[in-house]
């Protein structure tokens, strides 16, 4: 049995410009945003906004650019797919897409990773709260939540750790060679 290779060490700027370089023209109004980590590349490109009358309701709006983000999937499938098998044979990643209109997301076969970890009683109690209430199905589910909330409300700080994380790698490449 063969031992599964590392992925190569990439920055999500080279990714880019490589998904910049071999995306359509006229798919996105700008270059996508690409973000990487050591699993996955999420390109998310914007879609032009819809054009409704002035009077439209936000309903409306969201009901038409919620159209335009199933069209653009649908319309764009079997080329985001052939991209998409390109960059993994060349990152050594699996590639996940989103499309952005005029504030509405929506992300396509995004990856899920099972996650491994250990937790003592009161933790196993927090996830089984959220489980009770409704919040969440499962303990993965419920931890899930979790992170996502963290994210959403510790995202200063957390940029300020991938900030100083960057800087440490800048620094340790600055260093002698072992």
């Amino acid at each position: 049995m063969r031992a599964q290779q590392a992925p190569p060490t990439v920055t999500a700027g080279e990714v880019g410009a490589w998904f910049a370089g071999r995306t359509p023209e006229g798919w996105f109004t700008s270059p996508p945003e690409v973000v990487v980590d050591n699993d996955e590349i999420l390109v998310t490109g914007t879609l032009p906004d819809v054009e409704l009358a002035a009077s439209a309701s936000d309903a409306e709006k969201a009901t038409a650019r919620q159209a335009r983000l199933d069209g653009w999937r649908e319309d764009t499938r079997e080329r985001r797919i052939r991209i998409a098998s390109e960059a993994e044979h060349r990152f050594r990643r699996k590639v996940s897409w989103a499309a952005v209109c005029g504030g509405e997301e929506a992300a396509f076969t995004t990856l899920a990773l099972p996650v491994m970890t250990r937790l003592r009683m009161q933790d196993r109690s927090v996830l089984d709260t959220l489980i009770d209430a409704g919040v969440a199905r499962s303990r993965s589910e419920a931890l899930a939540w979790c992170v996502r909330l963290v994210g959403r409300h510790q995202a200063e700080w957390i940029e300020s750790l991938r900030n100083a994380l960057t800087a440490v790698e800048q620094v340790r490449g600055q260093g002698p060679e072992a």
